[in-house]
């Protein structure tokens, strides 16, 4: 089988072309985003809203409603309960991110532990089924990412004060709680944007490591945001193909060939690169 051959193959069952589709969109969105998470340290806040939806899951799953619909309220609610304790008391907003986390995570699973015919789709909620996706959840994905990256675009020179001066932010009279409360909201929409694709267990994935490799390779944000993208998705794309051939699980598969792209580029990076840095000290003249 020649290249082309192998690249087209796959594309001739409409299921791939869907994920295909939700692939890229996803690989776009998530590293936008996940340069913000990156530059203000929020992983763990990233971590703990990817589990924080899982009882607005299981309660929409209840009713018969969209589950895009529960995740969505719940990751709303997640952020707000965060911001007010961590501003209504002594606490620091790591505290009050583990709090949120550990006990919306904890509902998830009780409420889960009552519905038996549920439980069998545990491992899609954790772990994503890319190759599930549907039409309708295309288009679902499609609005709600526009909406996220139009947000980003709107607002940017204001996410870029907060994200690297909050002091200037407040010199300038931003509404710094306002943008702050808006960038995390942003974050929850691309947290249930990207839940069918890699599930609530490696969204922080891919949220944070397309972009934690291009801040290696990059000193702007745009540029930090446009190569994140771009090795979003050619991350997110070989490991579907990957998955395809190898009949593996692809929402691993993916996040597994974006650290591996983490993993050269930490070692071989100009100027920044592990390696290559031993190579310019031993190469300098003592």
């Amino acid at each position: 089988m020649d290249f082309l051959q192998a690249v087209v193959e796959p594309l001739s069952y409409p299921f791939m072309v869907r994920a295909l589709l939700a692939a890229i969109l996803v690989g776009i969105l998530c590293p936008v985003v996940g340069a913000y998470m990156v530059l203000k340290g929020l992983s763990f806040f990233g971590d703990a809203l990817a589990h924080a939806i899982l009882p607005g899951i299981v309660i929409t799953f209840l009713v018969g409603w969209p589950l895009a619909v529960g995740a969505l309220a719940s990751a709303l609610i997640a952020v707000l309960l965060i911001g007010v304790i961590s501003q209504r008391s002594a606490l620091q907003e790591d505290t009050a991110i583990g709090i949120v986390f550990a006990g919306a995570f904890a509902l998830g699973v009780a409420l889960l532990s009552t519905v038996s015919s549920f439980a069998v789709d545990l491992t899609h909620i954790l772990f994503g089924d890319v190759l599930g996706v549907s039409s309708a959840d295309l288009w679902v994905m499609l609005a709600l990412g526009v909406v996220v990256l139009g947000v980003v675009a709107l607002f940017y020179k204001e996410f870029l004060v907060l994200t690297f001066d909050p002091m200037l932010a407040l010199v300038l009279r931003l509404p710094a709680t306002a943008l702050r409360y808006l960038l995390l909201s942003m974050i929850a929409l691309t947290v249930v944007t990207s839940l069918q694709t890699v599930g609530i267990s490696l969204v922080l994935a891919m949220l944070v490591t397309p972009a934690a490799t291009a801040r290696m390779l990059t000193r702007r944000l745009p540029a930090m945001m446009a190569v994140a993208a771009v090795l979003g998705v050619v991350a997110n794309v070989i490991g579907l193909y990957i998955s395809y051939y190898w009949n593996v699980a692809s929402g691993p598969m993916m996040v597994l060939v974006s650290t591996l792209l983490f993993g050269l580029v930490f070692l071989f990076a100009p100027g920044r690169g592990m390696i290559w840095r031993m190579v310019q000290t031993a190469a300098a003249p003592s």
